[in-house]
């Protein structure tokens, strides 16, 4: 099934030529079925590249998908022209009467930052108020992910010794839990952050079951015991040339930085990186869509807080 998308949205083209089968709203409208409401909030900075990433994992489900793309007014892109998301973005001023099935919080690059010292963490924090009643499931990247641990755990992020960076192996640790149902026991990653959470703090919260792990580095994924909230921290939606566009700027800019782990063949980055997370990235997604269709409201509009209870 497709997903829908505004008719001239940039992307598009690629997503085509990947044979991700989209449609217009004029055609949405002649189907007979109610498509899932999705709400991205995209935070990253360089905004088409994370919408593709997105938009191909979304698109690789037999639902149809209505999706909202929605940016931080309080926040000026410095890398994302006006137009573009005056085009195609919507404020939370203009959704914050609507209802959505699910909500993707991506990253964003101020990991550094105290949570407080984000020029955009009120609106941000108005935004986790609203999905707490609007919206039936969570779903939070890097980022996204620790900061929701903080608002909703009070479990503070905790800055690393050296910058996480590469592809590295996590162990499934619940293989029956439908968000990583047909996940290998152990799986590969893109991670490429500063800051981490205690495994222990996690552990000691009722609410959490860590679904995968890593014994050095601690979670990928958690969930919520009630399956509406789910913490993302490494990078499954990542392309293949990600982690080799942020090392060639980090070593254009003169900055210091390592070759990304795992990553090249031999370690070696006049190579081609290697790209085996892929499945992995379209099985997240899919268990995700998947999940949220079978528990979520036909009428969204009854959605209210503590309807998982």
């Amino acid at each position: 099934m497709p997903i829908k998308i505004a008719r001239d949205l940039p992307v598009k083209v690629a997503l085509e030529r990947e044979r991700v089968v989209t449609i217009d709203e004029i055609r949405a409208r002649k189907q007979d079925i109610r498509p899932l409401k999705i709400a991205i909030l995209n935070l990253m900075p360089k905004k088409q590249d994370t919408e593709l990433q997105m938009l191909r994992l979304l698109g690789n489900t037999p639902l149809q998908i209505e999706v909202d793309l929605l940016y931080t007014a309080s926040h000026e892109s410095s890398h994302t022209a006006f137009s573009h998301l005056d085009q195609f973005y919507k404020t939370f001023d203009q959704v914050k009467e609507d209802q959505y099935d699910g909500l993707i919080i991506t990253g964003a690059p101020v990991e550094k930052l105290e949570f407080d010292d984000v020029n955009y963490i009120d609106e941000l924090d108005q935004i986790f108020d609203w999905a707490q009643e609007n919206v039936y499931s969570r779903f939070y990247i890097c980022w996204g992910a620790q900061y929701a641990m903080k608002r909703l755990y009070n479990i503070d992020k905790q800055l690393l010794d050296q910058k996480l960076f590469g592809v590295y192996p996590y162990r499934n640790r619940q293989p029956l839990h439908p968000l990583v149902r047909g996940f290998d026991e152990v799986y590969r990653v893109p991670q490429s952050r500063h800051t981490t959470l205690a495994q222990e703090e996690i552990e000691q919260v009722e609410d959490l079951l860590i679904l995968t792990s890593h014994p050095e580095y601690g979670p990928d994924i958690v969930a919520s015991k009630g399956q509406r909230d789910f913490f993302i921290f490494g990078h499954l939606e990542y392309d293949r040339q990600t982690l080799k566009a942020e090392y060639d700027r980090d070593r254009s800019q003169g900055l210091a930085i390592d070759v990304p782990v795992n990553y090249y063949p031999d370690d070696d980055p006049s190579q081609e990186p290697l790209f085996d997370w892929r499945s992995h990235a379209f099985l997240l997604y899919n268990n995700w869509i998947n999940l949220t269709y079978q528990d979520t409201f036909y009428d969204l509009k009854t959605l209210i807080k503590g309807a998982d209870q």
